[in-house]
């Protein structure tokens, strides 16, 4: 019975004492402790112990289910269970330890087990012995290891509510019956004395926000009953049992909450975020269609980094979440947070298309408001590359394809700098695109394609008559000239296909020809000393001609190329001469 219906594998240990507990008894004989050789003979085989985890457990898994599932081969199994749990719990032994240690001596490690789970077994199984144990149990709860055990193993709690010495003072038998479930303890320790319903535990809980919080309906539905519970009280944190409930998708309990008139459904927590902020940003989709039977939900509260519902949704891409907020008429689908994003720039940031396209079916979406950094949802969908939701976006006519960002960089200038060929190419197919609006740098997107060395962008801008291949930026540089300092062999080729002027100066007065020869790159030197136009001859402001720089930077195939032209002057003032003496090479 205890290995094949225990809440987790128990250890030997464990077992051995659970198996040691008399009904009845005040204290725990350890004379009636079994020895583990002792049960595994008894088990005939059956029984295993496994010996990475010392847990016991069953010889299959077949057999684990065959014995789950037969109710006819052990009377109450969970309700027996419970009371030899409550048993080991009211020991003088196990009351005598002091709450405020995190672990128990080994002689009595299965108060571990028994505090974690005596009540899943009792709220699934009773009788008249289980509760009243559980009734001797929770008077006191407060100061019983018990209660700091539950509260130490309860995933969900990962700031349990202790105070400095480690006590969890103020969680209550009320409380405790709360927290596990039991209706029926509530009610009887409710009648035995005056119970203060509104206590609250270290960290502001009260009995209802832990049965919210649980799940558990029959414990909140006793609570409510009364007219002495606040149903609105928020802890330390401002957190309701409406938000726990919503939170922790208890929809029975957040209905039971709501037919409350007194009820406040837009109370926040500390980080500002309403219990229908929190069920959109966790995709509970059914409490949030339950909260908007409510009509003083308001759904455009603001948390404290000014993310609404709607935000929360659509960043998390809840889709269902997302249309039924926005089936209510007053939701507001352009309110913007801190950094200035709406839930539509949201939507497109984490590649929600399905939630994009929902928010696009309200009229009164804006799709330009653009971010703290100028971002609008069109741009930041260019600049991630995200090409499906560009497609989506320019369906709609009112979409400004020709917004700057706080750079001042278009969403052409980011797709072709990131070499996105499908995306330059969907943008110069759209009516009114500028492919030859600069940035603050004063470069071009042709400018940015070329220093990368994309070059099917290139070539697809080139393809517009209306690109212009020598605009120069703030520092003089045309595309040829970072094409050819980067090494863009190809690039250089698409360029000078298109007739491009291949001695343009920059600010401080080198050609495309310069930047080649000082970086070494031999096969553009070639590449552009082919073209009939190029002067190899041009001095920058210091006086440098490309011959000065390839001799200079030590690229003696670049030198040899260079002096074979016959117009390539070598007495050019500034170094020429004296790099190649000193290399050896004159």
């Amino acid at each position: 019975m205890w290995v094949s219906h225990s809440e987790r594998p128990l250890r030997v240990d464990e077992l051995c004492r659970a198996l040691g507990v008399e009904k009845g008894s005040s204290d725990l004989n350890v004379r009636n402790i079994p020895r583990i050789e002792t049960l595994l003979a008894c088990s005939l085989g059956l029984v295993t112990v496994e010996k990475t985890s010392s847990t016991v457990r069953l010889v299959h898994y077949t057999l684990q289910e065959y014995l789950s599932h037969d109710p006819r081969l052990f009377l109450n199994p969970h309700s027996a269970i419970a009371e030899a749990c409550l048993t080991y719990l009211n020991f003088t032994q196990v009351r005598a330890i002091s709450p405020a240690l995190r672990s128990v001596p080994q002689s009595l490690d299965f108060v571990e087990y028994a505090s974690c789970h005596w009540g899943t077994h009792a709220r699934r199984e009773t009788t008249e012995t289980v509760k009243a144990l559980t009734l001797k149990l929770l008077v006191g709860y407060d100061h019983h290891i018990s209660s700091k055990m539950l509260l130490l193993h309860d995933v969900d709690t990962w700031d349990p509510p202790f105070d400095w010495e480690g006590h969890p003072r103020g969680f209550t038998g009320l409380h405790g019956a709360a927290y596990v479930g039991l209706p029926e303890m509530a009610v009887a320790l409710l009648k035995m004395e005056k119970w203060d319903v509104e206590a609250t535990d270290l960290h502001g809980n009260t009995a209802l926000t832990w049965a919210a919080r649980r799940g558990h309906e029959g414990v909140v539905a006793v609570l409510l009953e009364r007219k002495d519970v606040n149903p609105n009280k928020a802890n330390k944190h401002g957190q309701t049992p409406l938000l726990w409930a919503a939170r922790n998708r208890r929809g029975g309990i957040v209905r039971a909450l709501l037919e409350r008139n007194d009820v406040d459904p837009n109370i926040a927590d500390e980080d500002g975020r309403t219990p229908l902020a929190r069920a959109t940003r966790d995709g509970h989709e059914g409490i949030v269609r339950i909260l908007l039977e409510r009509n003083d939900v308001d759904l455009n509260t603001t948390d404290e980094n000014g993310l609404t519902p709607l935000s929360w949704a659509a960043e998390y891409g809840h889709e269902e979440a997302v249309r039924a907020l926005l089936e209510r008429n007053d939701v507001d689908p352009n309110t913007t947070d801190k950094y200035g994003r709406t839930p539509l720039l949201c939507a497109v940031e984490y590649r929600h298309s399905d939630v994009v396209r929902a928010l696009l079916e309200r009229n009164d979406v804006n799709l330009n408001t653009t971010d703290k950094y100028g971002r609008t949802p069109f741009s930041c969908a260019v600049r991630d590359g995200h090409e499906g939701i560009v497609k989506i976006l320019l369906e709609r006519n009112d979409v400004d394809p020709n917004t700057t960002d706080e750079d001042g960089q278009t969403p052409l200038s980011w797709a072709a700098g990131d070499g996105n060929e499908g995306i330059v190419r969907i943008l110069l197919e759209r009516n009114g695109v500028n492919p030859n609006t600069t940035d603050e740098n004063g470069r071009t997107p042709l400018s940015w394609a070329a220093g990368d060395g994309h070059e099917e962008v290139v070539r697809a801008l080139l393809e517009r008559n209306d690109v212009d291949p020598n605009t120069t930026d703030e520092n003089g540089r045309a595309p040829l000239s970072w094409a050819a300092g980067s090494g863009h062999g190809e690039v250089v080729w698409a360029l000078l296909e298109r007739n491009v002027n291949p001695n343009t100066t920059d600010e401080n007065g080198r050609t495309p020809l310069s930047w080649a020869a000082g970086d070494g790159n031999a096969g553009i030197v070639r590449m552009l000393l082919g073209w009939n136009d190029v002067d190899p001859n041009t001095t920058d402001k210091n006086g440098r001609t490309p011959l000065s720089w390839a001799a200079g930077g030590g690229h003696r195939s670049i030198v040899s190329t260079l002096l074979q032209r016959n117009d390539v002057d070598p007495n050019r003032r500034r170094w020429p001469n004296t790099a190649l003496a000193r290399r050896g090479w004159a």
